[in-house]
């Protein structure tokens, strides 16, 4: 509403009505419990889902459905056509990974459904003239519905009454400002109200809705960048469109070892060569790589929402591993939420303290009653349902204070900073605004009012002691208001109370910063507050500026403006700032591009309406428990039960995620490497390939698929480094021609000195063995215990295959001969001596290129 004192098209008095709409009950009344139920049974109802996570069906069809299932499947169905049931091992194998992918996401999406139940928005709806919470979905059309600052708009309607109501359209139009609504107006589903309250009829739901029918950005999640899954994907990428040419090239030279196409047609030969292509296939597929990194963000979600942290989407507990800058919002971080007032303190015309000022009668204050009157109108701001909690805290104060009928009124707004009220007064009509000091008596310190500088003064004081400062000031000047646009402060203001409060410290604030600063993530304080408050509690918990020097507050009101110099100079303010006040929301979302655009990954936490902007375009948004839906909306990690501390989990589960992800993909990719050579060098050379199925499949579950799910699911503390994908080539390529390498040579070795077929399969089945656990042992480094007894139960269980009849029967092997043990020893110590050798490189190289 706009407090104007001067006439206007609508109103000859002074002002638009503050309560349009209050002499006639019915538009209050709402829909009846009869028409809510017709509404219901006709299918009018709000209950459209665009759905946060896959539903279990999709996730079964993505775990079964994928190109190396198809090709591993194809496979399977031609070894089971050729009658060696025995090769079809690896038909197991795939079928435990796909179940095991889709148990592992089915069960972290069923915690995270049941967080989100915690996490859903809820409308006031007004039925049979009772206000009461309905869910989102339970909304019906013809519903009279309440929508005040922080929701988002739930269905498409029209306002029948409001008080001050500031819409944020920009999901919409993409204009960051707001737009003030009159009745008559229509809202639209997505949007977001950011100041004052409104009445709304109901006239579109579910999938007629504006939004939903434009598919509105904020009501749907953007696609998290995961480092993981694009470096993996890429590589899967190049391995399919390889494998395929090459099976048919491995198929085409066994083929001809078996004497040629006629011939192997003849004498059944062709059985054999087609059980050995098969092999190959099997060999290159890294099969379980793409199964890890889904089991591996399920994991990782089902034990955040133990900790009672939502994840929006699964590969955002990545990003928080790779964030390197954290923008706090004070309020809801730092602190709790929780403020309380300290005192209120009365101003002469001059600035200056008459003392405390409190519950008094208006004629007994010494002041012509102007402090009484004063409080009263304080009262009348910071009372109503829709009061945020510093204007509770304020209200809790002045219990005993009558609040002032108000003429019309500004609701605060966080963009402004300030909130008014007219009042009549027995001399006449008075402008009452409350809010930052700095902002509201901005003017007549500009005019040179020395009452203004003496203020601020005191205002300074109290703030550099962390004390949170309000300030009254009263106006009895004109005030004209535009019907479009921003308001503007009333001509004439001076100050005449001051609200002194004090906010909670959370008493975790200061050992969960120390966390972010041993592991190297930059903090910055971002808040609308008075910037000396702000640095007072910042340096409090601990927080220093960039340099390691004393963390100082600076005013975001003297900072560049974003388009200049394309955001460069903002930038530069910021990487030489630590805690930053008066920043305005849009600043937020520019603060967050200004520090992607030096290549920082942001994470952004907040809880207010006014953080929503920041939120949706960091790296990573986060919002608090109590976050207003909107806020929630767009942030990817929800903390629900409102607790800074368990950033350090969050940050914990994403670093085990990438850092476990990095061991087990060069094992993949190392089998992929050394599978393809041994592939094109038999092709190339028309010998026979060297292992059956079976034999490769026991080969990868030891040295790669159960010692790989056990690394990825292990807890760890290394920190992130860019460059996943370039270091797990570094290693896995390398090491895979070396232990192809090693293969090749031990079957030309033994084929050369005659050994049989069965003492050459088994000294080739043996070094590939051999190999595998080496570059295991070097992944597994550090070395800790557990790791330790893994590689020793994978060598053993290798061991078992040759030592126990019956298993070496199954798998075909031999028991080796003595010159198989030669060329074992020989050519295995050159193969792990070689693994070795890479690994010290890839592990010197990456040392090289870190940051």
């Amino acid at each position: 509403m706009s407090p104007d004192p001067t006439p206007s098209p609508t109103q000859a008095d002074g002002g638009p009505d503050p309560h349009p709409g209050q002499d006639d009950p019915a538009p209050r009344r709402g829909l009846s419990a009869a028409q809510v139920a017709d509404a219901v049974r006709a299918g009018r109802t709000n209950a459209y889902q665009e759905p946060t996570s896959r539903s279990a069906r999709e996730i079964l069809r993505a775990n079964v459905f994928t190109v190396f299932n198809a090709i591993l499947g194809a496979a399977l169905v031609v070894i089971l056509a050729v009658g060696s049931w025995r090769d079809a091992l690896f038909g197991f194998v795939l079928l435990i990974n796909t179940a095991t992918g889709t148990v592992a996401e089915i069960r972290a999406k069923r915690a995270l459904d049941s967080l989100s139940v915690l996490a859903a928005p809820l409308t006031q709806v007004i039925r049979d003239g009772t206000e009461t919470s309905v869910g989102v979905a339970e909304v019906v059309l013809g519903d009279l519905i309440r929508v005040s600052s922080g929701d988002q708009v739930p269905a498409d309607g029209v306002v029948v009454e409001q008080q001050g109501v500031e819409i944020d359209e920009s999901i919409l139009t993409g204009e960051s400002a707001t737009v003030r609504k009159e009745p008559g107006d229509r809202v639209m589903s997505g949007t977001t109200v950011t100041a004052g309250t409104a009445l709304v009829t109901v006239d579109a739901v579910g999938a007629d809705a504006y939004a939903h029918r434009l598919a509105a950005e904020a009501r749907r999640y953007s696609v998290v960048t995961s480092e993981l899954q694009a470096g993996t994907n890429r590589v899967l990428t190049w391995i399919s469109w390889v494998i395929v040419p090459m099976t048919l090239l491995l198929l085409w030279s066994q083929m001809r070892v078996a004497g040629g196409w006629s011939a192997a047609w003849a004498n059944g030969g062709w059985r054999h060569a087609v059980v050995l292509a098969v092999a190959g296939v099997v060999g290159m597929v890294p099969q379980g790589l793409v199964l890890l990194t889904s089991v591996n963000f399920a994991a990782a979600s089902l034990s955040l929402a133990r900790q009672h942290v939502l994840v929006q989407e699964l590969p955002a507990v990545e990003v928080l591993a790779r964030v390197d800058t954290l923008c706090l919002d004070k309020t809801g971080t730092l602190t709790s939420g929780g403020v309380e007032l300290q005192q209120i303190l009365g101003l002469d015309d001059h600035g200056h303290l008459v003392g405390p000022a409190g519950p008094q009668d208006p004629s007994a204050d010494g002041q012509d009653g102007s402090h009484g009157r004063a409080l009263a109108a304080l009262a009348a701001m910071v009372g109503g349902e829709e009061a945020n909690a510093t204007a509770r805290a304020v209200a809790a104060g002045l219990s005993g204070v009558t609040p002032a009928q108000g003429a019309g009124q500004v609701p605060f707004s966080s963009a402004r900073k300030w909130s008014a009220l007219a009042v009549e007064e027995p001399s006449g009509r008075a402008h009452y605004v409350l809010g930052a000091p700095e902002i509201v008596l901005a003017p007549a310190l500009a005019a040179g009012d020395d009452a203004a500088r003496a203020t601020l003064e005191k205002v300074s004081d109290l703030a550099g002691a962390g004390q949170r400062v309000l300030c009254l000031a009263r106006s009895t000047g004109l005030w004209y208001l535009p019907r479009e646009g921003e308001p503007s402060l009333p001509e004439g203001l001076h100050a005449v109370v001051l609200a002194v409060l004090a906010e909670e410290v959370r008493p975790d604030a200061a050992r969960t910063l120390g966390y972010f600063a041993e592991q190297g993530v930059t903090v910055k304080i971002i808040s609308g507050d008075n910037p000396t408050t702000v640095a007072a509690i910042a340096r409090g918990v601990g927080v220093r500026a960039p340099d390691g020097g004393q963390a100082e507050g600076v005013d975001a009101r003297v900072l560049p403006d974003a388009q200049e110099e394309e955001g460069r100079a903002l930038a530069d303010a910021l990487e030489t700032g630590a805690v930053f006040g008066r920043v305005t929301p849009e600043q937020k979302r520019d603060f967050v591009r200004a520090l992607r655009s030096r290549g920082h990954v942001v994470a952004m936490t907040g809880d207010g309406v006014n953080d929503a902007l920041a939120l949706k375009d960091a790296d990573l948004g986060i919002a608090m428990g109590n976050a207003a839906p909107a806020t929630k909306a767009v942030a990817r990690l929800v903390l629900l039960d409102g607790r800074f501390a368990s950033l350090p989990g969050v940050v914990a589960e994403g670093r085990r995620v990438i850092a476990n992800m990095e061991r087990v993909a060069s094992l993949f990719l190392a089998k992929t490497t050394y599978a393809a050579l041994i592939a094109v060098v038999v092709a190339l050379a028309g010998i026979s390939y060297p292992y059956l199925p079976r034999q490769l499949t026991i080969v990868s579950s030891l040295t790669i698929g159960i010692p790989a799910t056990v690394i990825a699911l292990a807890p760890t503390h290394q920190r992130y480094r860019p460059g996943f994908l370039g270091r797990v080539l570094r290693l896995a390529v390398p090491a895979g021609l070396v232990i192809g390498a090693g293969v090749l040579v031990t079957r030309t070795w033994l084929s050369l000195a005659g050994a049989a077929s069965g003492q050459v399969t088994t000294g080739a089945t043996l070094v590939l063995v051999l190999g595998g656990l080496w570059l295991l042992s070097c992944t597994a480094r550090p070395w800790v215990w557990w790791r330790v007894v893994l590689v020793v139960l994978m060598a053993a269980a290798a061991l078992m295959t040759v030592f126990l009849e019956g298993l070496r029967s199954f798998f075909d092997l031999a028991w080796p001969a003595p010159l198989t043990w030669v060329v074992l020893g020989t050519v295995g110590a050159g193969v792990c001596l070689g693994v070795e050798l890479v690994a010290w490189w890839a592990s010197r190289a990456a040392r090289r290129t870190r940051p």
